[in-house]
């Protein structure tokens, strides 16, 4: 998938401005913004339910703006809203959905046994869908966009509003079609999503490219590993943060101290001795890396999902 200076205004608006992606065969891409940055017209644009105003761009090797018909072919477009009907069963879902590719009633009942087998969901397959749990009906949602077995899945949002378990068991979908050779573009306000799913992430800002590359190329843009150290008073906040060096900062909270480092497990031997040396006790010492949401903020200037 490939896109070159997509250009796209909305009432004088530029809703893309220059916008440029390159996604490998075969891989997942996580496209991050704010609302309004661009995400879904990037997407309607690539599926070709939207024209360009200007540059170009191809997928799975066919001109969007020119070859609209055979990028159809090759596509399908998992939205937020899901797609299945309440009343029918989940085979039902799939058999009609069969049917409206164009399969025989044979070949869409096969297709559907394949699906519901691959996607765990014959137990419940003669069960009505509105006794589905969200879960369920969000894995039926992706069982029905893999019909005609695209080359390119485009996932907007495809777990707002779901549990952590359900969440989960979306994931575990999209990491299974991915590696049965689907290349998928994932929009998500969920930031663990992408840090979950994507081999490659794009911040997309006021409809330009601020930002990419792989979650821990963005992450190490931030500083790399940081050593925290909580401890129980604030008379020993000027100990730790002499232990910890220059650069040493001390949060918010007032009894969290913490400092980049560059050699992650010596250093942290190296700190418990020191403050061990130096008769402080910490409540807790830890190594982390920055997460993707301290990424975004630092690239965007706000928090994923809201627009300064």
């Amino acid at each position: 998938m490939l896109a070159e200076g997509l250009r796209k205004t909305f009432a004088g608006k530029p809703a893309l401005d220059g916008f440029d992606l390159a996604v490998p065969a075969g891989t997942v891409c996580g496209l991050l913004g704010p609302n309004g940055a661009g995400k879904t017209t990037a997407v309607r644009i690539l599926a070709t339910l939207l024209r360009l105003d200007g540059g170009r761009a191809e997928v799975a090797g066919f001109d969007v703006a020119r070859e609209a018909p055979k990028v159809r072919g090759q596509v399908a477009l998992n939205g937020q809203q899901s797609t299945v009907d309440d009343v029918l069963t989940g085979r039902e879902n799939l058999v009609m959905w069969g049917r409206l590719y164009h399969l025989s009633r044979r070949q869409a009942a096969a297709r559907a046994d394949e699906l519901l087998e691959q996607f765990g969901l014959t137990d419940a397959a003669d069960r009505r869908v509105k006794h589905y749990s969200g879960g369920m009906r969000r894995r039926l949602d992706l069982a029905s966009s893999f019909i005609t077995r695209p080359s390119v899945l485009f996932l907007d949002e495809p777990t707002t509003g779901l549990d952590p378990r359900n969440r989960g068991e979306v994931w575990r979908e999209v990491k299974r079609v991915v590696a049965e050779g689907t290349t998928v573009l994932l929009t998500t306000q969920y930031l663990d999503e992408a840090d979950q799913l994507a081999d490659r992430i794009v911040v997309l800002d006021s409809g330009r490219v601020a930002a990419q590359g792989t979650p821990d190329e963005l992450k190490s843009k931030l500083g790399g590993d940081r050593i925290e150290v909580v401890v129980r008073t604030s008379e020993e906040l000027p100990v730790v943060r002499d232990v910890l060096g220059p650069g040493a900062e001390v949060d918010s909270d007032g009894f969290r101290v913490s400092a980049a480092v560059a050699d992650r497990v010596a250093a942290l031997t190296r700190v418990t001795s020191a403050l061990a040396a130096c008769g402080v006790e910490a409540e807790d010492i830890a190594l982390r890396r920055p997460t993707l949401d301290e990424v975004f903020l630092a690239i965007t200037g706000h928090k994923a999902g809201v627009r300064a």
